[in-house]
């Protein structure tokens, strides 16, 4: 499975950005995470085939996860977003083995 990310991008606090990422194959379960400078990589959110969705507590009601299965693609929205929310963004699909996109940048200013 091969994942490419994209939307990533400098922003100020309380700005938005939608982030997407296009998968080769279909694959049930993907997520979204984030690895800041000098910290572990996060979850962010999940969503399966079928719409069930979660997500951090950091990002509740800020951010939304989505996908359109006709195109093999996961969305992510953010808004209100915050400075601590700066970090490599990656998309993730997860099947036996977990794959893994490329990451993007998001920075949001002060």
């Amino acid at each position: 499975v091969q994942l490419q990310a994209s939307g990533g991008g400098l922003v100020q606090a309380g700005g938005s950005l939608r982030l997407s990422c296009t998968a080769s194959h279909s694959i049930n379960v993907m997520a979204w995470y984030r690895q800041a400078p000098g910290k572990k990589r996060e979850l962010v959110a999940t969503i399966t085939a079928g719409g069930s969705t979660n997500y951090a507590d950091s990002v509740k009601g800020r951010f939304t996860i989505s996908r359109d299965n006709a195109k093999n693609t996961m969305y992510l929205q953010m808004n209100s977003l915050k400075p601590e929310d700066t970090a490599v963004y990656f998309c993730s699909a997860q099947a036996a083995i977990a794959y893994w996109g490329q990451g993007t940048q998001v920075t949001v200013s002060s």
